[in-house]
């Protein structure tokens, strides 16, 4: 079996080689971990499949494991977040997150969480306005005004719900009224949180089998008792301290008997407790037994769990309680509703304003990064509009860009060159890297049409944003390259039969990684390349 297994620490991470040779391999696995659509032909010619697996250590991040739980996958256990993808030639993949089978919109779920992609073809996040919101308001430091506009958002919502249901819900018979109501109230008779529930399971099974019980307590109770160990015990500590009188080494073994005789009468002791509670149980047997026919009537019928029959009966009251004046609890729900409303206004145009602020300068800084990477005469705005009230306020945010004076702006997902799109997302991630969450961020393309002096500026900015997340750059350049924490070389060779790719580390071997920041200079073998490589590498130290 061809495999490739690699260890990539954490930093700025270059990875190089011959157009051609299969770089691509390395960002393929990591967009097939991330949830991105896959075609049987990756798979090679004669095998039967190609799999992928990856340990992601997420530290104390906990967003990971409230992700998990949401899509009802087992947790990180170690702070490992273990992801496996295997692409069949002929049959459907399968898909694995910590152990547990998933679907190929779960692993997508969690890609948006851990991975971001910049570069031709992939899926880039701040292309999207939601994301370029959330990003504005990251920067905005608005994540405490935000959750307090959703809570209310929600409760709005809610209300309106209630109202529409309350409108349309058909009336009841007298004898449909009636039999809801005790339906209800028989609900009411219990209590439905799992604690109570699972006592009353408990209780009703020691009930249920009090005789039972009864036998094996007066059997336990006789075993440690004068007809078993209670017997025995003081027969073996008379004989233990004769033994501990003749042979001081037998002290331990006398204390340990001692212990020993202790420890039984406290278990005889407790099991006797158990069988007096049982006459009390007794005379709670009927009411136990009422209530626990109940219970399982209605897990029957609303069931599985006491959440789902707690929801039926909070169903049921909302129920009948829309029998009532039903134009004035419609009327009084979109009261309540709108005054909720109302005050989302407010802090919608508190959030507006806050946006506005954050906008300009974000934009600045970001502009400033792109003449750093080579715009000199490009814009960048940050429009915040006026919306239609929403879950995230009242305000349309849209990132503008025109690369060269002259032209106009223009939102990012209509930007033509992937290299100028690379090198955007690159200035503000580069902005944004405090408040970006996002672990691993993959460029691809960055440094496409930048010359050598740009192209080092690249270099700097992403061994810069290597310091707070990890970073992948496949990259042609040699200016980029030796500022790498860490250096990958992809490298193929061909028969008449079959087409190896091969990932070779190169950060720790100085002769080889000089070896190939020459190559990327022109020539291996060339002195001055070779002398070019080695200052390369020693301004990135």
């Amino acid at each position: 079996m061809d495999r490739t297994e690699l260890e990539l620490g954490p930093g700025f991470t270059v990875v190089t080689g011959e157009t051609g040779a299969g770089k691509s391999v390395l960002l393929g696995a990591l967009s097939l971990l991330a949830g991105n659509r896959a075609v049987k032909t990756i798979v090679r010619k004669g095998a039967e499949e190609c799999v992928v697996e990856a340990e992601l250590e997420v530290g104390d991040d906990q967003r990971f494991d409230e992700v998990l739980k949401g899509l009802d996958l087992p947790s990180c256990e170690d702070d490992l977040l273990i992801m496996k993808r295997s692409v069949h030639a002929t049959k459907s993949g399968r898909i694995s997150i910590n152990g547990g089978a998933a679907t190929l919109s779960q692993l997508q779920q969690l890609g948006e969480l851990w991975i971001d992609f910049h570069g031709p073809g992939e899926p880039q996040k701040l292309m999207r306005v939601e994301t370029q919101l959330e990003m504005l308001d990251l920067h905005a430091g608005l994540g405490a005004s935000l959750a307090t506009y959703r809570a209310g958002w929600r409760q709005r919502g809610e209300l309106l719900r209630e109202a529409e249901e309350a409108a349309t819900a058909e009336r009841l018979s007298e004898d449909e009224e009636a039999f809801l109501r005790s339906q209800l109230g028989k609900l009411d008779s219990l209590d439905l949180t799992d604690e109570a529930v699972t006592k009353l399971e408990r209780d009703h099974a020691r009930s249920s089998r009090a005789q039972e019980l009864a036998l094996l307590l007066g059997q336990l109770e006789a075993g440690f008792g004068s007809e078993g160990i209670g017997e025995v015990l003081p027969k073996l500590l008379k004989a233990s301290d004769e033994v501990a009188r003749i042979d001081q080494d037998a002290q331990t073994l006398r204390d340990r008997i001692i212990s020993l005789a202790s420890e039984a009468e406290d278990i005889r002791a407790d099991f006797a407790r158990l069988g007096r509670g049982l006459s009390s149980d007794d005379e709670l047997a009927p009411g136990l037994e009422q209530k626990m026919n109940l219970w399982l009537e209605f897990r029957r019928k609303y069931g599985p769990d006491t959440s789902s029959v707690r929801e039926k009966r909070e169903g049921l009251r909302r129920r009948l309680s829309s029998q009532g004046d039903v134009e004035a609890r419609v009327a009084q729900l979109k009261a309540d509703a709108a005054k909720v409303e109302k005050e989302l206004r407010k802090q919608a145009d508190i959030l507006h304003a806050s946006r506005t602020k954050a906008a300009e300068k974000l934009a600045t800084a970001a502009r400033k990064m792109l003449g750093a990477l080579g715009f000199k005469k490009a814009d960048l705005r940050i429009e915040v509009a006026s919306a239609s009230l929403g879950p995230t306020g009242a305000d349309a945010v849209s990132f503008l860009f025109c690369p060269n004076a002259g032209q106009d702006l223009l939102p990012l997902d209509q930007i033509a060159s992937s290299g100028e799109a690379a090198r955007v997302m690159l200035a503000l991630k580069t902005v944004l890297a405090a408040v970006d969450r996002t672990p691993v961020l993959v460029f691809d393309e960055v440094d496409a049409n930048v010359g050598g002096e740009i192209g080092a500026q690249v270099g700097q900015e992403l061994a810069a944003l290597g310091k707070g997340h990890q970073v992948f750059c496949v990259t042609h350049l040699p200016q980029v390259a030796a500022l790498g924490h860490a250096h990958l070389v992809v490298t193929k060779t061909q028969d008449d039969k079959s087409t190896m790719v091969e990932i070779t580390p190169v950060h720790g071997k100085r002769k080889e990684r000089e070896s190939e920041l020459a190559r990327m200079l022109g020539d291996r073998s060339s002195k001055v390349a070779l002398t070019h490589a080695r200052e390369l590498l020693d301004g990135a130290n």
